[in-house]
């Protein structure tokens, strides 16, 4: 069954996290996207290990794992933009595709002659996305951006991680690359709402986007609690600015989860845990003064939840709806029987590895499902193939380019 974007082709001209998620959605959903890479070294994230992926006789492969989680279901070809014959073939295939993604710093295509302005005149339908770390306009413009800098930067690490007064305390970066990824997502939706704008108006676009943009547009909540109080949010650890109990809490093994979201679920939570008199308290029986007097009820709540196990909380609470849960390992998360259920774990063949396990996608379509075409591929893997078949150049012409060391 062809997936919802079969009849799309994109030009992943990209590299690193952002752009390449962007890809390998756009890839899961059907694209057929073409992967350049520099000759030699490929994408950065190629070498960004340990670990590796280990071929069948145990041992290292020049693959590392990084690279592995972004790069599904494409094709990947070596082309040498700096050289004029590269540049001639990008923009042959450009020609040849419907979207365009990069993440250069800013004007770094435009010394090739590979900018939005010169890839439109070959291909005015092409819908051309823009990755930078601060946008095409703005006084940091010039710079270069990363995750880690962004999130301080825009502001996140000043939510995350614990009180200054608390030992441990200061600002923490999220555990994963969390501006990239959701600047990927935010890139998939621009294209797929310019793909939308092109099918009336037959006119492609080119789209700015900033991880600094994507970064303050997720703060969400945060960001509101600001705008509308002028107070700095501070940063409480676990536990959720507007919302008490919600935060990790110990157990008599470790620690779990509370997610109380109304007083109904508090009430029961009180009387499981043998306290029904927290409740009824005016200190505690509304969210409004549970979050006014979290100093003195969540101490007490610790007092009661490290009396019994993680498992027999979350057993308990779960019979009575109140939000609860674990805080599992990746080992665990794999091992869960939900995840397990839902196939999160997919495991495809690789050339190297004889087999790859990898991340599924979330998405369940129920007429256009993702699928699972290609492991993400070896460095230059498809050049001859996407050159022959989407290009038309001949063996001949092929062995030339690569004599050359252009592709």
């Amino acid at each position: 069954m062809p997936g919802a974007l079969s009849h799309i082709r994109v030009l992943d001209l990209s590299r690193i996290l952002a752009g390449p998620w962007a890809g390998q959605l756009l890839a899961d959903l059907g694209a057929d996207v073409i992967k350049v890479e520099r000759p030699g070294a490929g994408d950065d994230t190629r070498g960004w290990g340990p670990p590796f992926l280990k071929d069948e006789q145990g041992e290292n492969t020049p693959v590392a794992a990084y690279y592995l989680c972004a790069n599904r279901n494409k094709r990947s070809i070596t082309i040498d933009i700096t050289r004029p014959e590269g540049q001639a073939l990008v923009k042959q295939l450009a020609a040849e595709s419907d979207v365009v993604l990069e993440n250069f710093k800013l004007g770094g295509l435009a010394q090739y002659g590979l900018d939005y302005a010169a890839l439109k005149a070959i291909n005015p339908r092409l819908i051309y996305c823009s990755i930078t770390g601060f946008g095409q306009d703005g006084p940091y413009a010039p710079r270069a951006g990363y995750d880690f800098l962004i999130q301080g930067l825009g502001g996140l690490m000043s939510l995350t991680g614990r009180p200054d007064d608390e030992e441990g305390g200061g600002p923490m970066k999220v555990g994963v690359a969390l501006t990239d990824i959701l600047t990927g997502l935010y890139a998939t939706n621009a294209v797929l709402a310019a793909l939308a704008w092109r099918e009336k108006s037959g006119e492609g676009q080119f789209i700015d986007l900033a991880l600094l943009d994507v970064q303050i547009a997720c703060l969400a909540n945060q960001a509101m609690n600001y705008l509308t109080t002028g107070q700095n949010p501070k940063r409480l650890g676990n536990a959720h600015p507007n919302i008490v109990p919600y935060q990790d809490f110990p157990t008599a093994d470790g620690y779990m989860i509370l997610a109380i979201g109304n007083d109904g679920q508090f009430a029961r939570f009180c009387t499981e845990a043998g306290a029904p008199e927290l409740a009824a308290d005016p200190r505690y029986a509304t969210n409004k003064a549970r979050v006014e007097n979290r100093n003195t009820l969540i101490p007490a709540l610790k007092r009661l939840t490290i009396e019994r196990s993680t498992a027999d909380w979350v057993a308990a609470l779960e019979a009575l709806a109140v939000p609860c849960g674990p805080i599992n390992t990746l080992a665990d998360v794999f091992a869960d029987p939900q995840v397990q259920a839902r196939g999160l774990k997919v495991t495809m063949p690789h050339p190297l590895a004889g087999e790859v396990p990898l991340v599924a996608n979330p998405l369940r379509l129920s007429a256009t499902p993702v699928e699972y075409r290609n492991p993400p591929p070896l460095l230059g893997q498809h050049t001859e193939q996407i050159l022959s078949t989407t290009l038309g150049l001949s063996a001949t012409q092929i062995e030339e380019l690569r004599a050359a060391g252009v592709i």
